[in-house]
């Protein structure tokens, strides 16, 4: 019973912990290689920075609170008003016949596009660097049965519309090749530098799959923040697409879940495909309830992330070491590079700011990806940005301050 106790004990002061002000939080960094059992350090810092990702938002008070008052049912049956609510808001909004809320926005696009594809070995086409291709696992492959044929995708996010024609296959030409279904948009860009689609260029591509007698998906994870930095109305933007999936958990600072638009018919497909894939739950208007509050009072928030990150990318502008176009900022993300030749890499920089407690990703050996949310203040812009200056300062004296301490050494060691 004491160690139950304890446990209790231990866990809510962690909580309370992650639900501090800033100011006021600590945090376990990540594990580092060692021998014997995993050890965590808890670090105390004087406030903890997270520029990961706009995933690592933490649901705020009345987030919470709509949790705990949502009136819920059986979803899976159909039943469930909180998440029917927020179905028939987003497809309302999203200018789309029905909505279909699922775990997690890589489900979203895995089910989406298995709809589209319903022939196994049909053929999708999407950028060589979209999120669909690079970070999911190959699931339109492994578990739909999917080809993608993938197309470089241009700095700005998009694909040359003259290489989606010709890489279009038709039945045809079924014999040899697999025949193309899709095509899939991101929108914004994540490994672009989180670059807005324009919509005429989205209504160009729709016309082109229409011509061919193919559909349209859009990767809208973050499709809000697009339709805030272009300033048209997210309908608009999408208007052109057949599907649409947007994450709730990263700008809107949902805790978990994407939904998925479309036509009445497609999202009466993937509510089967959802099950099939294990995405169905039950009470699942908990966390609805969340997402509902986080489309109500964060979307409007979202220009702030966007001035913020303007901000920080003038201000990392300013720094000899680094890299980076301010004016290419356009939405909650900064991409910079380090300059060479120099002794810093972004694995180091990450892990001295680490001490900090400004938590950071790399993005290559040489690059770093920073990403706004609404968690994120003006003041801890400005703390980042002393602080990435004190880490870099840090790291350009390590090898001087070694080589001393090696010197010394030797010094010592022939004087014994």
């Amino acid at each position: 019973m004491g160690e139950l106790t304890n446990w209790n004990s231990t866990n809510l002061a962690a909580n309370s912990a992650l639900n501090a002000p800033n100011s006021l939080r600590s945090f376990t960094p990540s594990l580092k290689p060692h021998f014997g059992p995993a050890k965590k350090e808890m670090k105390i810092v004087a406030r903890v920075i997270d520029l990961r990702s706009d995933t690592v938002t933490k649901p705020n008070e009345t987030m919470r609170a709509a949790m705990a008052a949502a009136d819920v049912d059986d979803d899976v049956l159909g039943s469930d008003p909180t998440a029917f609510k927020l179905e028939c808001e987003l497809a309302r909004i999203m200018g789309k016949e029905a909505a279909l809320f699922v775990p997690s926005g890589t489900m979203a696009n895995l089910i989406s596009v298995m709809v589209h594809c319903e022939v196994r070995g049909s053929e999708v086409i999407l950028g060589d660097n979209s999120h669909i291709h690079v970070y999911e696992n190959g699931g339109i492959s492994t578990i739909g049965g999917v080809h993608p044929k993938t197309l470089k995708n241009n700095p700005d996010g998009t694909i040359d519309i003259d290489k989606i024609e010709r890489a279009v296959r038709g039945t045809e030409d079924e014999l040899y090749y697999p025949t193309t279904k899709l095509v899939c948009l991101e929108n914004t860009h994540a490994n672009c530098g989180g670059k807005c689609i324009s919509v005429e260029y989205t209504d160009k591509v729709g016309e082109l799959a229409k011509k061919h007698g193919i559909k349209l998906h859009i990767d809208g994870a973050r499709i809000f923040n697009a339709s805030v930095a272009l300033g048209v109305p997210v309908d608009r933007l999408v208007r052109a697409a057949d599907s649409v999936s947007v994450c709730l958990s990263k700008g809107l600072g949902a805790p978990v879940g994407s939904v998925i638009v479309g036509s009445k018919s497609f999202i009466t497909k993937a509510k089967k495909l959802r099950k099939t894939l294990g995405g169905g739950m039950r009470q699942v208007g908990v966390l609805c309830a969340a997402a509902y509050v986080g489309l109500r009072d964060i979307v409007p928030k979202l220009v702030d992330d966007h001035k913020r990150a303007k901000i920080l990318a003038d201000g990392l502008k300013e720094m000899e070491h680094f890299h980076v176009d301010s004016n290419s900022i356009e939405s909650n993300m900064i991409f910079f590079d380090i300059k060479k030749p120099s002794k810093l890499s972004s694995a180091r920089l990450c892990e001295v700011l680490e001490d900090h407690g400004v938590l950071a990703m790399p993005a290559s050996s040489t690059s770093m990806r920073l990403v706004l949310h609404y968690q994120i203040s003006d003041a801890d812009v400005q703390y980042a940005l002393t602080s990435i200056k004190q880490a870099v300062e840090q790291i350009m004296t390590e090898g001087t301050k070694n080589g001393k301490m090696a010197q010394k050494n030797v010094a010592s060691y022939a004087t014994n």
